[in-house]
């Protein structure tokens, strides 16, 4: 199915809503809105399979402009708006689009990109114009917005975050089938673990960029659902948007969960949040506490999920599956888990660490960069994301952390999670991030760098505090031993958080074994 299949049926319902000022596409809008582009994309020469890159806020016009891709048999690549000049140029000639898309929004940055990305061929801004770009509405309203002949599906091609390096490009080959007989792997997930229909509700709070946000939205309009798009996400107004809507769905981090939990009581109850069906969350692993705390409050309507833009496996568990293997992040559900030793061999005994390999998940390669892609596989041909996990006896997968983030003190592994997965729930903390930073006894020391709660004094007491509190509940060698404040961390909108920009300040003038 596709936006067009809804809009023959339903025309007038919407597809689209934005939370705050509450524009409104209908099905209908919105398939007209992809004829279009499809048409304005081929009439500047694109074919299926050519390439095209974007970078916008979220805003109504982004998933317009994903269906026209895709209407177009094109390969879209969504950049974060968060990327410096550099990097957005990075992924554009490394994508090789041929047209890039941008909005006022990021007019200053767009301005500079002129004359980076040499093989863009045309550039267009929404709401204004700048120099060097064409408008893209005055494009898109004199393209035709009859379907074009032959229509075959497109994809995206998303690039990771860059967390340990440059962005990888994620490259999934597909076969280009025609848009009626196309199918989604997401939008199957939606229905069948999820419970999705046509009369769904969904809330999307996160960047429209992140793989997850644009397949999850995508494949709800697929569904024939309803997207009801955050600008940005506000733990309130996220509250005040499900029961307005009465949403029924919704995919959230686990930094979301935690802001939610700590409005206050009073906030919280003011809010109906009866509607809701499925609550899906991923993207980093959610502290126990956390987790307990939602289920306590959304009722066991809570679904994980551990996979990666990569689509080489998929781990979920439900929330009756993870009560019963509590810290969990599922079981597979369309591969099988290698839990492998630094040796490159399989660990010995259930339970023990090392780092997650996939088999039979799906395949993919890391555009343009073959050492990359080797470099992710093992030699019987898994694959892996790079996070460290094991598994219990029951099948169950846990993470440790990811193997880059590994803190080796005295010649002691400390995965830093466990500390932040503490930290975070302290009262006084907003936000907090754990590394590893040079001891020259040691190599490496435990240090966590806090971004205070609104209101709270710092210093050395409240430092005291923390560090107790975390060896209340860890060992003394996993704990923090000095801790730094700031006004804010570098964290990604889909919670992710830059710990490398963290570690290249304290590993400045240091030999870091981190890349």
């Amino acid at each position: 199915m596709y936006p067009g299949a809804h809009a023959a049926t339903s025309p007038d319902k919407a597809a689209i809503i934005m939370a705050s000022t509450g524009e409104t596409v209908t099905f209908a809008q919105l398939d007209e809105r992809a004829n279009r582009l499809s048409n304005l994309f081929r009439s500047m020469g694109l074919q299926p399979g050519d390439h095209i890159a974007f970078c916008l806020e979220n805003n109504a016009e982004f998933l317009q402009l994903c269906w026209g891709a895709h209407y177009a048999g094109l390969v879209y690549t969504a950049l974060s708006s968060r990327l410096t000049t550099d990097e957005m140029a990075y992924i554009i000639d490394n994508c090789g689009a041929r047209v890039f898309i941008t909005s006022d929004y990021k007019r200053a940055q767009a301005v500079e990109l002129l004359g980076e990305c040499g093989g863009v061929e045309r550039w267009l801004m929404m709401g204004g114009t700048a120099e060097g770009y064409d408008a893209y509405e005055d494009a898109v309203a004199g393209a035709s917005a009859e379907p074009l002949e032959g229509r075959v599906a497109g994809r995206d091609m998303l690039y990771s975050s860059g967390t340990t390096g440059r962005p990888k490009g994620v490259n999934q080959q597909l076969e280009q089938l025609p848009l009626e007989e196309a199918s989604s792997g997401v939008a199957g997930m939606l229905v069948v673990l999820f419970g999705m229909t046509d009369t769904s509700v969904y809330v999307s709070p996160a960047p429209l960029y992140h793989a997850a946000p644009l397949r999850f939205t995508m494949g709800t309009h697929i569904c024939g659902g309803t997207v009801v798009v955050m600008e940005r996400f506000d733990p309130e107004e996220y509250l005040e948007l499900i029961g307005r809507h009465s949403a029924t769905h919704s995919q959230v981090v686990p930094t979301m969960f935690v802001r939610l939990l700590k409005l206050d009581p009073e906030v919280r109850a003011k809010y109906d949040v009866s509607s809701l069906e499925t609550v899906v969350h991923a993207a980093a692993p959610c502290p126990v506490a956390v987790k307990e705390q939602m289920i306590e409050w959304f009722g066991p309507i809570i679904h994980e999920y551990y996979a990666g833009t990569e689509g080489n496996g998929f781990v979920y568990c439900n929330s009756e599956m993870w009560l019963g293997h509590k810290g969990t992040v599922g079981m597979p559900i369309n591969c099988t888990i290698h839990i492998v030793g630094e040796d490159g061999e399989e660990v010995a005994e259930v339970g023990d660490e090392g780092t997650i390999f996939f088999e039979g998940g799906g395949s993919f390669e890391y555009h343009g960069d073959s050492e990359k892609t080797k470099a992710s596989r093992h030699e019987k041909g898994w694959s892996t994301l790079g996070d460290v996990g094991k598994l219990d006896e029951d099948g169950f997968l846990y993470l440790t952390d990811r193997k880059a983030y590994m803190i080796i003190s005295g010649g002691v592994n400390i995965y830093p999670q466990e500390a932040e997965n503490i930290l975070t729930m302290h009262p006084k903390v907003f936000d907090v991030a754990v590394i590893g930073v040079p001891n020259t006894d040691f190599g490496e020391e435990v240090k966590a760098v806090v971004q205070p709660a609104e209101g709270v004094d710092t210093g050395p007491e409240l430092e005291r505090e923390l560090i107790a509190y975390c060896r209340e509940h860890l060992a003394d060698v996993k704990c923090p031993r000095t801790v730094d404040f700031r006004d804010e961390l570098p964290r990604h909108p889909t919670g992710k958080l830059y710990k490398r920009l963290l570690k290249d300040e304290y590993w400045a003038g240091h030999d870091s074994r981190i890349i």
